[in-house]
């Protein structure tokens, strides 16, 4: 009973690698969807969403369950309680893909980013891309340095996001409202992709060692 016990509780960290895997694949898609004004592949990433949310469903039964059954201490319990909150993290991951999506099918056949702000958002969609590869990672190899060292890229995306809002209000802006509120959304939405990865990352530092990152001077 009690190898099957931890069967079920590795099988959880396998369930969310899986998640990271599949949010990664939609932010991919969903910044092509925005910039080419591909509308195919904006309604894949909408109708891919389902998948993310079972596993969260699926994470979500299995904790539940394992708590009833076999009332955890120590350890387990934080393996389960951040399972839980990683898993809520993940599933808001993949919300915020489908909504760059969705950008993306509002404004087809145009593309919502006028070209001199292609390349921020491109980058933009690679920073939010390795961030969550990163967090796979830090999750199936339990790496707390590599859960510590998303705050770097966190701190590129603020940058970037920060860089959006400096062309929008610059007097050269000539694309008007729409548009506007379009790259305002989208910065938002990679903005807060970044938070959930770190969030993500800084649950795994606290499931492995039982402190938050902030209280982590050396690993």
């Amino acid at each position: 009973m009690r190898d099957l016990y931890h069967e079920e509780l590795d099988g959880l960290s396998d369930k969310l690698v899986e998640m990271t895997r599949l949010v990664r694949s939609a932010m991919a898609r969903a910044v092509t969807a925005l910039l080419d004004a591909d509308l195919r592949l904006a309604e894949e990433v909408i109708g891919a969403d389902e998948q993310v949310n079972k596993i969260d469903a699926e994470i979500e039964e299995t904790v539940f369950d394992l708590m009833a059954r076999q009332q955890p201490v120590a350890g387990d319990l934080r393996t389960l309680i951040t399972a839980l909150r990683m898993s809520g993290d993940l599933e808001r991951m993949g919300d915020l893909a489908v909504h760059i999506a969705k950008t993306a099918r509002r404004r087809h056949p145009e593309s919502a980013v006028p070209p001199e702000l292609q390349a921020t958002v491109l980058e933009m969609g690679q920073i939010a891309e390795r961030m969550i590869a990163k967090t796979g990672s830090v999750i199936a190899a339990r790496d707390v340095r590599m859960g510590l060292e998303l705050d770097e890229d966190d701190n590129a995306m603020d940058r970037l996001h920060r860089r959006l809002f400096d062309v929008l209000l610059s007097p050269k802006w000539t694309h008007g409202v729409e548009p506007a509120v379009d790259i305002t959304l989208a910065g938002r939405y990679f903005e807060r992709f970044a938070d959930h990865a770190v969030h993500v990352a800084e649950n795994v530092v606290y499931m492995v060692t039982g402190q938050r990152a902030k209280e982590i001077v050396d690993v």
